[in-house]
């Protein structure tokens, strides 16, 4: 299917309905399943640029569904969720979600947040431009990033934040900025961005308990930290 598709996988058919009602006016192509096991099976049929994961599902919930999509995708991956607590979201984000909206939910805003998705997902068809610090080299237009010559396996969301923060280096930023430069959200919950650091600490640093790459500034939020050498 085209990068422009959705998969749906949501048990409750009237969300499915309205969803699909507003990302078909959106010219959004829609694909629904209504359990995990569905929507696995239709993930790997249609392979959609998208997909919209609710967690409470009936046989296989839904943070399972994502890691098994993780094992395999880097697709983006927004999270329906009605459980509203800190602890809650995080744990889906650090399944790897991408993006997640608690219910009961604006349609519109699924929808806009669903296309910057896509948007983000999709190669620029530009001038590469390579972001280089020692070992570490971002491929900005392919979207690709490798660290000793290594690929890392990251999600969409993963690669636009140290992408933007490899790009400002030695720049410190607040949480919520970097909520607005990098997910385009004017509002939003901190922990997003402390868990997509934490993630990407795993990925980029040689002990992520001891940073030295995204570094905390403490009262402010984080940055990035030189290191220079071949190719920085």
């Amino acid at each position: 299917m085209p990068a422009s598709s959705v998969l749906v996988i949501e048990d409750d058919p009237t969300t499915r309905e309205v969803l699909r009602r507003y990302f078909t006016r959106a010219g959004l192509d829609v694909v629904e399943a209504e359990d995990g096991l569905q929507g696995l099976d239709a993930f790997a049929r249609s392979a959609p640029g998208l997909v919209i994961l609710d967690l409470m599902l009936p046989g296989l919930d839904g943070l399972d569904v994502c890691e098994r999509i993780r094992r395999t995708s880097d697709v983006p991956v927004m999270i329906l969720t009605a459980l509203g607590s800190e602890s809650d979201r995080v744990v889906g984000l650090e399944q790897g979600a991408d993006d997640y909206v608690v219910k009961p939910f604006s349609p519109r805003e699924v929808t806009l947040r669903a296309q910057r998705l896509l948007q983000r997902s999709v190669p620029r068809e530009e001038a590469a431009t390579v972001l280089a610090d020692g070992d570490l080299l971002i491929d900005v237009a392919a979207r690709r990033a490798s660290l000793d010559g290594r690929e890392l396996a990251m999600t969409s969301r993963e690669f636009d934040l140290l992408a933007f923060l490899v790009a400002h280096p030695d720049q410190a930023f607040r949480r919520p900025e970097l909520l607005r430069q990098v997910w385009g959200w004017e509002f939003g919950d901190d922990s997003t961005v402390t868990v997509h650091v934490r993630r990407l600490r795993e990925k980029v640093e040689p002990d992520p308990s001891r940073p030295v790459r995204l570094e905390t500034v403490w009262g402010i939020g984080y940055r990035y930290r030189r290191m220079g050498g071949p190719g920085g």
